[in-house]
Order: C-alpha cells, then sequence, then structure tokens
C-alpha cells in the first residue's frame, strides 16, 4: 500500500529550502507524486540569534509571508507564514496560533484541499485540531527539539503533552521518542531514518569521485552531513586524526546550519583533517565513491540521546563500512561498527579497511535496501488505513525491518 489520493496539510520543523534535506523534503517530495500537499514552513521554535545565517533567514521568511506566502515548489505548495520567534512569551504564542490558523485556512482555500491529512513534525499544530477540518492527524516525532538549544522546552512539551493524544498516528525516530509517545498513551510506531538507498547504492557503480576528494591521500574517512559542535564530538575527532596522521579525515557538509556561531577551529588545526564543504544532495554517492570508510563520531548526550543518523543507511547503501560511537539508536543495527574512543575508532577503522572488499559493500548495499522513504511512506499509508479501518496497527514497538524494540521502547 502506499500514501496516494490525498489532501494533506504538513506542519514543517524547518522552512522548505535548508542546507541539509530532512525527514520533510524527502518524504514530502515522494508523497506529492501521488498526493496534494500543503506545507508550512517552520515556525521559528528556535530563538534567532543575531547572526548573519539567521539575518538571512528571517529576512527571506519576512519577504515570502508578505509578498508571496503561497509558491509551488517541487510539486508541492509552499506556505510561508509570519510567525514572530518568541516562544517564551504566553501572549506571543497566542498571536502565533490565530496568525498560523488564518495563514493556513487561507492557504488551504486557495489550493483547494478538502479534509486534508493533518500531518506535523512539531506540536504547535495542536492550533488547527479544532479549527481546521481534517480527516486524520499524523504527528512525526523525528528529533528530540525541546532539547535543542535555543528552543522553549517547557511550551514545546506542554504542547505535545496536549497534541500527541489527538494524533490518529504517531511515527517516533528514536527510542527514547517512542517512550515519550507512548508515556502519553499515543498509537506509536518506531520509525528510524531512512535513506534514499537507490541513489547511494550509486557509489558502488564506476563514476567520477568528488574533484577535492580524490586529491587527498588514501585511505580517506568520510563524514558527511551537518558539521555541528552540539553533535559531533569534535575531541575525539581531533585526537584519532592525531593517532593515524598519513590517514584522511574528510567532512562534507556545510558549518554551522541552525546553531551559526559552530566552532570548528580545533578541526582546522590538524592538517590531516580536511572540510570540503557543502556538496548537492545528489552529488554524494560520488563523495562516498571515494570514501575508504565512514563514520559517525556523535556526541552521545543531551539531543543527541534521540537522534538516529540519516547518514547511517546513507552510508550502508552506498557499501562503505560505517564506525560510530556507541549511540542507542543504532545498537541494534549490527551492520555498525561501534567504537567509544579515539583508539578503539583507529583499530575499528583499520580493520574495516583492511578487511573489506567488493563483496562487502555489495552485501551491506543490499541490506539496507529495505531502509528507504518508500517503505517509510508505505509504513505511513498502513498505519493510517488500519485506524481510518477501527483496527490495531502493526505492533507499535516493531522496527522498520521488522527487528522488535524491547519493551519500554528502549533498544
Amino acid at each position: 500500500m502506499t500514501l496516494s489520493g490525498l489532501d494533506i496539510v504538513c506542519i514543517g520543523a524547518a522552512d522548505w529550502h535548508t542546507d541539509l534535506l530532512t525527514n520533510q523534503q524527502h518524504l514530502l517530495r515522494r508523497a506529492a507524486e501521488r498526493n496534494r500537499i500543503l506545507f508550512v514552513e517552520s515556525l521559528g521554535l528556535r530563538r534567532p540569534q543575531l547572526a548573519a545565517r539567521d539575518v538571512r533567514r528571517m529576512g527571506r521568511r519576512m519577504r515570502h509571508g508578505l509578498r508571496t506566502p503561497l509558491r509551488e515548489v517541487d510539486g508541492l505548495h509552499v506556505l510561508s507564514p509570519v510567525i514572530v520567534p518568541l516562544h517564551t512569551n504566553r501572549a506571543v504564542r497566542a498571536v502565533n496560533a490565530e496568525l498560523l490558523v488564518r495563514y493556513v485556512s487561507w492557504g488551504v482555500r486557495k489550493v483547494g484541499l478538502r479534509r486534508p491529512l493533518l500531518w506535523s513534525f512539531v506540536p504547535q499544530a495542536e492550533v488547527l485540531l479544532d479549527r481546521l477540518e481534517t480527516s486524520q492527524v499524523l504527528y512525526y516525532t523525528d528529533d528530540d527539539y525541546p532539547a535543542k538549544a535555543g528552543i522553549d522546552a517547557d511550551s514545546f512539551l506542554a504542547a505535545e503533552r496536549r497534541f500527541a493524544p489527538r494524533a490518529d498516528v504517531i511515527l517516533a525516530s528514536a527510542p527514547e521518542l517512542f517512550s515519550r509517545m507512548r508515556a502519553l498513551g499515543g498509537n506509536v510506531l518506531y520509525a528510524p531514518n531512512v535513506a534514499d538507498t537507490r541513489l547511494f547504492a550509486r557509489a558502488l557503480e564506476p563514476g567520477q569521485i568528488d574533484v577535492e576528494l580524490a586529491r587527498l591521500p588514501e585511505p580517506r574517512i568520510v563524514f558527511v552531513g551537518a558539521i555541528l559542535a552540539a553533535k559531533i564530538d569534535l575531541a575525539l575527532v581531533v585526537a584519532l586524526a592525531r593517532l593515524r596522521p598519513s590517514w584522511s579525515f574528510v567532512f562534507v557538509g556545510p558549518i554551522g546550519p541552525g546553531d551559526p556561531r559552530t566552532n570548528v577551529d580545533s578541526l582546522k588545526d590538524v592538517p590531516n583533517i580536511h572540510l570540503l564543504g557543502h556538496r548537492p544532495y545528489e552529488q554524494l554517492p560520488a563523495v562516498l565513491r571515494g570514501a575508504d570508510a565512514t563514520i559517525v563520531p556523535y556526541l552521545l548526550d543531551g539531543e543527541m540521546r534521540s537522534v538516529f543518523p540519516m547518514k547511517t543507511y546513507e552510508y550502508l547503501a552506498a557499501g562503505r563500512a560505517v564506525v560510530s560511537t556507541p549511540l542507542e539508536t543504532l545498537a541494534d543495527v549490527p551492520e555498525v561498527i561501534k567504537a567509544a574512543t579515539a583508539g578503539e575508532f583507529a583499530a575499528r577503522l583499520q580493520e574495516a579497511i583492511e578487511n573489506d572488499s567488493d563483496s562487502l559493500r555489495v552485501e551491506r548495499s543490499r541490506a539496507a535496501q529495505s531502509h528507504s522513504w518508500e517503505s517509510r511512506l508505505d509504513q505511513i499509508a498502513c498505519a493510517l488505513e488500519a485506524r481510518a479501518g477501527g483496527r490495531a496497527p502493526a505492533d507499535g514497538r516493531q522496527r522498520a525491518g521488522g527487528r522488535p524494540l524491547a519493551d519500554g521502547g528502549q533498544s
């Protein structure tokens, strides 16, 4: 079963155009092929900083909100509401709620949607529940937003306590999020992040390697994604690079998205750490084609307790060995090699490189193919259909790919 023939209003957790693609772009671009979608851009939950990136973003949102609040992009309709990004103030929250209702109601009329599915990545969509005639409600919690710096955790969690019990289906991308949703009494399915597995499998095919990457000496250890001090264990990376000075440690991605003041000077000071900058998504297979192994050197506390790295199945679909810090979310992904210290990382990477082969790469890629965005849309369609028919969906403790989640939502 696939998601088709629906009118959908989706409340996003970010703007449509972002430095890195998130769940919302991957899923909604595909869903837009068979459904009519009104996507509502970020409600500005993070307190903005007086940094160039945030100032540019606020200016862009203001222009869209006042001049072209509704536009067609990537096969769907994108709505840019004007929202005041001060969610700690009760009066401002009330104003924002009314603005959201008015913008969305206007957008629904303009696009001609009827009894849409309300699909939200944030619980602030609660204000639409009694003001918008919806067919069903889907809450997709794909990150621990209240744990992020600059977000008013109290108001977020309060909204979630009101919104989640009224959702027909909830998808949670990490065990900790799953447990939190279960405690609210919701109909919860565990949905760890997946990947464009067909795209990344192209890394196994002969072809060009990213030009800058190809100039670097082998072995090349690659990280792809946002380079954020709040996510990456920078001290671990520096220690690892110093343990293997002849290896190239390559970071491909923007620095500081969502945290414009991220400081990565410690990485820049190490000669065999290379920051290559952002690459368009479709070019990432050419990056991974030149990788001897890949890493996920993430911190283990704070918001990272609830992160299932999207890059996990991207790396695996590309056939590359993956070494990661022991994130709880990856505990039952056996293809990922775990390492806690720089010494363990160096040893595990060396073993992976020495033992790697074309056949192992093909095996990793094949195993990853079931963890695709298409499979996630199918999971959503089945859950909504079951709910509409009055049936209980498949056990909420069931992971994508068929592996069960232990009692209490813990891996």
